[in-house]
């Protein structure tokens, strides 16, 4: 979780600008985006919503990446042999699931203040912070509105846990029998591996996702489903170069953070 919240400081920018591609009716290119976030917002802009996703991180990976991490530990045993890459996969997917019901409030808040600066004035719900948000969705719209889109998210959140864990974990393990040392080289190209594949496997679910937390459109999965494939196919990966911009880096820099944290205060035995 430590790692994660490190890595998402150098990363929201990405995020920022993956969402209003995803939110938006048109086919504004990137390059259009980002500039008129800045022009509109400033700097700062395309940092709103900068204390919901350290939250988000803080809660959701760490139930995420810790559920897997027990789940392993308890499989290997003292022999620590390596586990079946579907054995990993089904390990990651069940972290996922678990997370993302930590993290679902805090997504919600980070979607809503992310895309905040898009909307007129008059439609834009003003969050000061995260905690800010909450108070006021479960003020107006009740408990059961901080999660929104888990419909969304759960299998969302398995697949982002398979692609960014599970692939990570096998990768080291073969670039590791390829003969390389443990270092950071070996922990750079697995995680660039893992980061690609998380990318690929939850970019569809993660615009049906963006458009279920940013408002009261929609109230089903179902209906997100059928008004996105009415835009096209594509419409199913907009936003896919600055997802993979902002996840590969994400995906990075987390299991970098990691693994110098897991020299630094290692596992209690």
């Amino acid at each position: 979780g430590v790692a994660a919240c490190m890595a998402v400081c150098f990363t929201h920018p990405l995020d920022t600008i993956k969402v209003h591609l995803q939110t938006q009716q048109g086919k504004d290119s990137i390059a259009k985006v980002v500039r008129n976030t800045l022009k509109n917002n400033g700097l700062l802009g395309i940092y709103s919503g900068l204390s919901a996703s350290i939250m988000r991180q803080g809660t959701y990976t760490t139930a995420r990446f810790g559920a897997y991490e027990v789940a392993r530990a308890k499989l290997t045993g003292e022999s620590g042999a390596p586990l079946s890459f579907p054995l990993k996969v089904a390990l990651a997917a069940g972290g996922g699931a678990v997370g993302i019901l930590a993290g679902n409030p805090a997504d919600v808040v980070n979607v809503r203040m992310q895309n905040d600066m898009r909307l007129p004035v008059a439609q834009r719900v003003g969050y000061r912070n995260v905690f800010h948000g909450l108070a006021t969705i479960v003020r107006h719209e009740g408990a059961a509105a901080l999660f929104r889109g888990l419909q969304a998210n759960i299998p969302r959140s398995m697949m982002i846990n398979v692609g960014q864990v599970a692939c990570y974990d096998q990768a080291k393990q073969a670039v590791l029998s390829s003969g390389m040392q443990d270092g950071i080289p070996v922990h750079f190209l697995s995680s660039f591996i893992a980061g690609t594949m998380a990318t690929v496997l939850t970019q569809p679910v993660d615009v049906m996702k963006t458009r279920l937390m940013q408002g009261t459109q929609y109230n089903s999965i179902v209906k997100v489903f059928v008004d996105t494939a009415k835009e096209g196919p594509l419409a199913f990966y907009k936003g896919f170069v600055p997802a993979w911009v902002r996840l590969s880096p994400q995906t990075i820099l987390t299991w970098l953070f990691l693994e110098r944290l897991r020299i630094y205060f290692p596992p209690k035995e």
